[in-house]
C-alpha cells in the first residue's frame, strides 16, 4: 500500500497471539484499529525476545491474561498518528518503550526519576489513556495489550508517551535492543547505581540483562566485575562483556555465595545487581554488599506477590541501600538517545547480545531457545 492509504482505517495483519498461558503462540490474522488522540500506529520492522515476555506468557493468574499480544522490545516505522500528536510524523523510525515519558509531570521534568506520574507504569491489558484495546481477532474478540507496547504483531498502536524517535541510520536489528534489555542493564550501572571508576561490582544472573549491567559497569570504569551464575558456560560469554571473575553459585563447596564474595572483595562489593528475579537472590546480593556504602540494585522481575524481608537490625547497622531499577533508571526520550549515540560511537558494543536472527513466523523456536538458555537476544524480522 502507498503511504497514507491505510490512515484512519483498520489494518489486517499477522500477529503471534498468546491464546493459552504457556502454550505455543498462534500465528494468526488480527485487526489493528487506527490510533486515537495521543496515539501512534507503527509498523514493526523487527522485535526481539526478552525474559519478561516468557514470565508473562507462563502466568495463568492476573496480571497475566489471554488472549494477549506479547512483545515489548522492538523498532518500527510510524504508519499514522492520532490527533494532538506532533512529536513524530509518518515515516519516522521509532522505539516503542514500555516506560512512559510524558515530559510534563514532576517526575518526567526531574533528572532524579524515570517514573512518570501522568501515566504510571503498570502491567495492564489496555492502552494507558483509554483503558481499551486496539486489537481484535477476525471474529471480533478483543485481544489484550502487553506493557503498552505489544510488538509481536506486524502493526501495533502505542501511546506517544511510549514512543521515542531515533536516528533512521541505526540498524533496526540493534536499535530494537534499546527498547528494553540493553538500556535496562547498562542504565542500571550508569544511572541507578552510578558505578564509580575503580569500584567492585557483583552481578547475580548473567542473562542478557546481567551482561548488559556488566557492559555498563565496564563503561563506568569498574575495576572488578564478578559474575554469579549456575551455568559455567556463562563465564566465557561474560568475559566479552567485561566480567573479570566468575562464581558458580551451584559449586561453592560448603560456603554460601555471600561468604565467597565477601572473601574475594575483602568485605563486600560496592555494587550488587540482582538480575534474575528471585527474592532469595536479592537477600544474597544485599549480604554481599559492602557495609556503609554498598548499593544493591534489583532488576529481576519476580513473580507477582513475592516478598522481601530483612531484620531491622541489619538495615540499621549496615548502612547499605537497596533500590529498584525499572528500565535502568533511563529516561526513555533523552537517556535512550545518549545510549544509542554511544553505540554509534562504538563505545557500547551491542552486536554481542544478538545470538540469533529469525523470521517472525519462527517465534516459538525463539521462545524455546531463550527458555533453554541458548540465546541472549533473538531478533525476529517481520518481513524476511
Amino acid at each position: 500500500m502507498m503511504a497514507g492509504e491505510t490512515r484512519g482505517k483498520p489494518i489486517r495483519c499477522r500477529a503471534a497471539v498468546c491464546r493459552k498461558a504457556g502454550e505455543p503462540l498462534v500465528m494468526e490474522e488480527v485487526m489493528v484499529s487506527p490510533p486515537l488522540a495521543g496515539e501512534v500506529r507503527i509498523r514493526i520492522i523487527c522485535t526481539s525476545l526478552c525474559h519478561s515476555d516468557i514470565t508473562f506468557w507462563k502466568l495463568k493468574d492476573p496480571p497475566g491474561c489471554v488472549p494477549r499480544i506479547l512483545g515489548h522490545e522492538a523498532v518500527g516505522v510510524v504508519e499514522s498518528v492520532g490527533e494532538n500528536v506532533s512529536e513524530v510524523t509518518e515515516g519516522d523510525i521509532v522505539l516503542p518503550i514500555f516506560m512512559p515519558d510524558c515530559g510534563e509531570c514532576t517526575d518526567c521534568r526531574s533528572e532524579k526519576s524515570n517514573l512518570c506520574s501522568k501515566f504510571p507504569f503498570k502491567i495492564s491489558p489496555w492502552m494507558p489513556r483509554y483503558e481499551s484495546s486496539r486489537f481484535t481477532d477476525l471474529k471480533g474478540e478483543v485481544l489484550y495489550h502487553f506493557l503498552f507496547v505489544s510488538t509481536f504483531s506486524e502493526y501495533t498502536v502505542v501511546d506517544i508517551a511510549n514512543i521515542t524517535k531515533i536516528d533512521p541510520n541505526i540498524p533496526p536489528n540493534r536499535a530494537c535492543l534499546f527498547s528494553c534489555g540493553v538500556s535496562t542493564g547498562v542504565g542500571a550501572a550508569w544511572k541507578t547505581a552510578n558505578v564509580e571508576k575503580g569500584s567492585t561490582v557483583a552481578i547475580f544472573g548473567l542473562g542478557a540483562i546481567g551482561l548488559a549491567v556488566a557492559e555498563g559497569a565496564r563503561l563506568c570504569g569498574a575495576s572488578r566485575i564478578i559474575g554469579v551464575d549456575l551455568n559455567p558456560d556463562k563465564f566465557e560469554i561474560g568475559k566479552k562483556f567485561g566480567v573479570t571473575d566468575f562464581v558458580n553459585s551451584g559449586n561453592c563447596g560448603n560456603k554460601p555465595v555471600r561468604q565467597v564474595i565477601m572473601e574475594m572483595t575483602d568485605g563486600g562489593a560496592d555494587y550488587c545487581f540482582e538480575c534474575v528475579g528471585m527474592a532469595s537472590l536479592v537477600h544474597e546480593a544485599f549480604a554481599c554488599c559492602r557495609k556503609g556504602w554498598g548499593k544493591t540494585i534489583v532488576l529481576g522481575v519476580d513473580r507477582p506477590g513475592s516478598m522481601l524481608s530483612f531484620p531491622s537490625f541489619d538495615i540499621l547497622h549496615s548502612g547499605k541501600s537497596l533500590m529498584g531499577s525499572l528500565y535502568g533508571g533511563v529516561k526513555p526520550k533523552s537517556d535512550t538517545l545518549i545510549l544509542l549515540k554511544r553505540y554509534v560511537d562504538k563505545e557500547l558494543d551491542v552486536d554481542k547480545f544478538v545470538t540469533h536472527e529469525m523470521r517472525f513466523e519462527d517465534i516459538n523456536k525463539a521462545f524455546d531457545l531463550l527458555i533453554q538458555g541458548k540465546s541472549l537476544r533473538c531478533v525476529l524480522w517481520m518481513d524476511k
